[in-house]
């Protein structure tokens, strides 16, 4: 068996991927394999759930399906992820094991230590393989960046602050309310800075 934490030449493939340890998050990339080491913080994980709380609640009855880590998305043999949430619309990518082909919108939620796969790797591998709508979900910054798929390429991002409404491209009448999604009070635009010594609303 080959062993994904060993730095070799060898690239890593599906049929490797099977037999690695079900205790150890791995996932690859260009037949490169990355560990998924560290537990995500809390506020990570809070905004992961309430992510896919919202699409779930906004999506019963209706021919999508929202999933949530660790949930396999295989796109071929050397490159599968496991994204924080995603939903896939075409049930027949949908198996008992994992998601064959891109999701119709995938979200990441990022921290310090994944920054790099998430706003360039993954970035590049879903710009690649189609995935129409990517969401770069900031935590610390409480703001989300969107990239939509235009003739086959991701163009600038679009930003999105916590205290506003983000509408879905991939996902018509459907929107994330931000606030409640970074969990913060929209009580707090009345704040106003009254001088060095504070505030005042």
């Amino acid at each position: 068996m080959a062993d994904p934490a060993e730095k070799t030449s060898q690239q890593f493939s599906w049929n490797d991927y099977k037999e690695w340890p079900e205790d150890e998050r791995w996932q690859i990339i260009d037949g490169q394999a990355y560990g998924m080491t560290a537990a995500p913080n809390i506020k990570h994980q809070k905004v992961t759930g309430n992510l896919y709380a919202a699409l779930r609640e906004q999506l019963k009855g209706k021919q999508c399906v929202p999933f949530i880590a660790p949930t396999d998305v295989v796109f071929d043999d050397f490159n599968i992820v496991q994204p924080d949430v995603l939903v896939v619309c075409d049930k027949s990518r949908i198996t008992e094991d994992n998601i064959q082909g891109a999701p119709d919108l995938v979200i990441e939620v990022i921290s310090p230590s994944n920054s790099f796969m998430d706003k360039k790797l993954k970035l590049e591998l879903y710009e690649r393989f189609g995935v129409p709508e990517y969401l770069v979900v900031d935590p610390v910054g409480d703001l989300v960046e969107r990239y939509c798929l235009v003739d086959g390429k991701y163009g600038r991002a679009e930003i999105f602050p916590w205290y506003g409404g983000l509408p879905l491209v991939s996902l018509p009448g459907m929107a994330l309310s931000l606030w409640e999604v970074f969990e913060r009070d929209l009580a707090e635009l009345n704040v106003v800075r009254e001088g060095p010594q504070g505030y005042r609303v």
